[in-house]
């Protein structure tokens, strides 16, 4: 007897569809939340913090 003969006589495909739904229903969820326009200062924000170090922005014609 092999494992696919006890997995497919186990009755687990039913396990197999709800996950794919519930991830279906999660990365659908996740695109929406993204794409809002409603979260865009938010997102505007979060996209600039890796420049920011407290000091502020220099012209380009700024020497130090």
């Amino acid at each position: 007897m092999r494992l696919s003969d006890i997995m497919s006589h186990a009755g687990l495909s039913g396990y197999a569809i709800v996950a794919m739904v519930l991830f279906i229903v999660a990365f659908g969820g996740i695109v929406w939340k993204v794409f809002q326009r409603s979260n865009r200062d938010e997102y505007e924000h979060a996209r600039r913090l890796p420049l920011e170090d407290g000091t502020p922005p220099r012209s380009p014609g700024d020497s130090k």
